[in-house]
């Protein structure tokens, strides 16, 4: 048994992309229905520079396929501007801006910290307590919204469960402390591979795995080599099945209860020179997971939304 994955492209709005992995023509209203039907996920990253609307993000739900599944990018307002100081009404503001209109199409919810940003055990156990672990939490947590608004009901069971993943740049968050806060609440740590500028740790603390390709050789913009996704595709097989790679870069000596399955994200990041959207159909090739989807890169397709 495995669990299930996606993998797919960090954003999807980058002029260089157009006439190279969009067709000539394409209309940018339909850039992400396009980018959806060659990928199986994508990672909101407008929602990490401002708070989006609940229109927007309904918007984003119609225009892709059912079984697509999104990532939100968590605003770096919490994460860089306030550095998790007095957080509790911007993040029920965040939840209030439309989040929960993805429905069953939210995967995960990104949180990156910057470089500058060093490990304080107690600060970062509470924000941690304080993300909301079911759609209900989350939906109790906008009422308190200074801006966007409460949510409507959700068609979704109150129970439904929200996952969240962690991204970490600074050295500190090497150590076995921060790992084992990770575990207890059950919040994954982003394996980020930065072409070596920032740590790569792969230690498995939820029940899915979140993966970053920032860049092979070179930050956002080296591509990667068959050989380089050979490698990824051999730890996600690993990591789908409950094991851990043997030689994961791991900070905590004790591995997690191993588990029949676990579902998996991995986005690439490298869009500078138009590597990602590439280089994810190549790794879903790897994987046998291309073959469902309706549209090759660069190629016209045919009964998009407008």
């Amino acid at each position: 048994m495995t669990g299930t994955i996606y993998i797919g492209i960090s954003g999807w709005r980058y002029k260089p992309w157009r006439g190279d992995f969009y067709p000539e023509g394409l209309k940018q209203r339909q850039e992400l229905a396009y980018a959806s039907r060659a990928v199986s996920s994508i990672e909101i990253n407008g929602s990490f520079y401002a708070l989006q609307t609940p229109e927007r993000y309904a918007d984003w739900y119609a225009q892709t396929p059912d079984d697509f599944v999104f990532s939100v990018k968590a605003p770096r307002y919490i994460t860089h501007v306030k550095r998790l100081k007095e957080i509790e009404e911007p993040m029920a503001n965040f939840y209030a801006s439309g989040v929960l209109q993805l429905k069953e199409k939210l995967g995960a919810t990104l949180w990156q910290f910057p470089p500058s940003f060093k490990y304080d055990a107690e600060r970062f156990e509470q924000f941690l307590s304080l993300l909301p672990t079911t759609w209900a939490a989350a939906r109790r947590l906008a009422r308190h919204a200074s801006r966007g608004e409460p949510p409507a009901k959700s068609e979704l069971p109150a129970r439904t469960p929200l996952r969240h993943a962690v991204e970490i740049r600074h050295p500190s968050f090497t150590c076995v402390e921060f790992v084992e806060l990770l575990r207890k609440y059950r919040v994954a740590l982003v394996v980020a591979d930065t072409a070596g500028k920032w740590p790569l740790l792969e230690d498995v603390t939820s029940d899915f795995v979140y993966i970053r390709l920032h860049g092979d050789q070179e930050l956002y913009s080296s591509g990667y080599s068959d050989e380089a996704l050979s490698h990824w595709a051999k730890r996600i097989r690993s990591w789908l099945a409950g094991r851990q790679p043997r030689d994961a870069h791991r900070v905590a000596s004790a591995a997690p209860p191993r588990r029949s399955s676990r579902d998996l994200f991995c986005y690439f990041d490298n869009d500078i020179k138009v590597c990602a959207p590439y280089d994810a159909r190549r790794l879903l090739r790897m994987l046998s997971l291309a073959e469902h989807l309706a549209v090759v890169p660069g190629e016209p397709a045919s009964e998009l939304p407008d």
